[in-house]
């Protein structure tokens, strides 16, 4: 059995069904990401193991523990905020320790487990200090500090990186995942940013208006998605999706059948410019991005359809310019008329 099971978890907000139905194992000591679009259920979720919302339907099991119907404070989980919720008045000594005086620990156990957790997340030196002489990045890494001391079972994390600005964002994510190879802690963590998912996860689950669309390691999802959604939410810039109608020559030039009313997809790093095949497109530069250590270039087919190239080459092309593209057939995908990927077969015409 898994070490924290979802089965068939169900949540309704009036006649909302938030939740549809979600089975679920993460094993013990894994980094787990919930990641999807705005609306998509990943913080309802994550407050329903949480405690912080009833679970309608479906049951929760924590290390073999029936936890479903159990108040937030006896689960063994420790959750993260986005927006710190610390106490302004206490000092950070005072917000680390305040829920293990509460539950009358011993106050030399809470120096001693307020001391280690400071010390590995480079807060000793400000034990004494109020929240409000500290930087975004320390309150957050405070309110990750109080978890810790608690000794969770697992660690919950709502979009804790959402308040921080870009540089921030960066540093405080290394941390986190520094801090989960030292701890070996099993951790769940909430975001909209699928760069923080990829970076993180040892497993990502991409949710799509409260149902999961596929669940797997962050390149699993990447090389080879379940469905057009997935296909087109990992990965920065998005995957090209377009009709295989739209292509004709590829289709007659490849020795695979492929769906007319189903699409193909092609990963920007696998799209050439100026490319000398004879079956390449004509295509016109709509705009480049010279981005340093990359160029990305947007460029639009005769029939309208956009493309996305991406490259470590500098590029001489400007917007208005006209080139040939070709896709890399070994790494094409295949979507059906609703979206599902598909293995296509030799064409029997070959």
């Amino acid at each position: 059995m898994a070490y924290l099971q979802l089965s068939n978890i169900e949540k309704y907000f009036g006649d909302h069904h938030a939740i549809k139905g979600i089975d679920l194992h993460i094993e013990k000591g894994e980094f787990i990401v919930f990641v999807g679009p705005s609306g998509c259920g990943k913080s309802t979720l994550l407050r329903l193991i949480a405690g912080l919302e009833a679970i309608d339907n479906g049951t929760l099991t924590l290390d073999g523990k029936d936890i479903t119907q159990l108040p937030s404070a006896k689960r063994d989980l420790a959750m993260v905020f986005q927006s710190y919720a610390l106490y302004p008045h206490m000092t950070v000594y005072e917000n680390m320790s305040f829920a293990l005086k509460l539950a009358k620990e011993d106050p030399a156990i809470i120096r001693q487990k307020v001391d280690k957790a400071a010390t590995i997340l480079d807060l000793t030196r400000y034990l004494d200090r109020k929240p409000g002489a500290l930087s975004g990045g320390q309150r957050q890494r405070v309110a990750i500090g109080r978890s810790i001391v608690r000794a969770p079972k697992v660690f919950l994390f709502d979009e804790p990186l959402s308040n921080l600005d870009a540089a921030l964002r960066v540093q405080t994510r290394i941390e986190i995942a520094k801090l989960h190879k030292e701890l070996g802690a099993t951790t769940i963590y909430v975001t909209h940013d699928q760069v923080e998912a990829m970076t993180l996860a040892d497993r990502v689950v991409i949710l799509r208006d409260g149902m999961v669309e596929q669940v797997g390691t962050p390149l699993e999802l990447y090389d080879r998605p379940a469905n057009r959604f997935v296909a087109q939410f990992i990965g920065t810039p998005s995957m090209n999706v377009v009709p295989a109608q739209g292509l004709p020559s590829l289709a007659a030039h490849t020795e695979y059948a492929i769906a007319p009313d189903g699409f193909i997809g092609i990963r920007p790093e696998y799209v050439q410019l100026d490319s000398p095949l004879a079956h390449s497109l004509p295509a016109k530069i709509d705009m480049v991005e010279s981005l340093g250590s990359e160029t990305l270039v947007y460029s639009r087919l005769e029939n309208g359809l956009q493309i996305v190239s991406r490259g470590t080459d500098r590029v001489t092309l400007h917007a208005g310019d006209t080139t040939r593209i070709a896709f890399d057939e070994n790494h094409l995908h295949h979507f059906d008329q609703a979206g599902k990927a598909y293995t296509v077969q030799k064409s029997p015409r070959n």
